[in-house]
């Protein structure tokens, strides 16, 4: 079976129970901006929802946690009509994906600190997440480097494009010895 959320999401009043569940997304998201790291029971406040039945849609902090992560509400970072090119394709979802963190950069900043604060891993901030070095990229190129929010996204967009034109032209690094394949 699988987690609580969705067991109970799934069957009765699915219109409502998205709804609420959508109201719960939203205010831990709030929360979350706002440099909190909201347990059930505060979204639920936040949301005007009792407590017992926010806990049917989030057993834990640790799911709605995960499930307030900004970019989750993200099916893909390509467009309807992707181009075929596999820079051009890079360079729209590194696009997509910068302006995503720009728009939602307080809640990343805050899921960023929660997650590097965790013992053990014990929230999955980062797991299954757009790739963690971007938005760490993202808050060291503005507040060490001292770029602007524009010249970093350009920056990151260099970066990606040089690095899959390095990875098309080269191929991968050389093993060392120790993991090399007989051959």
């Amino acid at each position: 079976m699988t987690a609580m959320s969705t067991s109970y999401d799934s069957f009765g009043r699915t219109d409502q129970k998205s709804r609420t569940r959508a109201a719960l997304v939203a205010a831990a998201r709030e929360l979350v901006a706002r440099g909190s790291a909201p347990t059930v029971e505060h979204a639920a406040a936040a949301a005007s929802v009792s407590r017992t039945t926010a806990y049917r849609y989030f057993p834990n902090q640790r799911a709605l946690l995960a499930a307030a992560h900004p970019e989750t509400a993200a099916r893909s970072m390509l467009g309807e009509d992707p181009p075929d090119d596999p820079a051009e394709r890079l360079d729209e979802v590194v696009r997509a994906f910068t302006a995503m963190l720009v728009d939602t950069e307080a809640q990343q900043r805050t899921m960023l600190r929660l997650s590097l604060q965790q013992e053990r891993g014990e929230l999955p901030l980062r797991q299954g997440r757009a790739i963690g070095w971007v938005t760490e990229a993202l808050v060291w190129l503005t507040d060490v480097a001292g770029l602007s929010r524009p010249e970093a996204v350009d920056l990151m967009r260099w970066t990606a494009g040089a690095l899959l034109h390095t990875a098309l032209t080269t191929g991968p690094p050389p093993l060392s010895g120790a993991r090399r394949s007989p051959g």
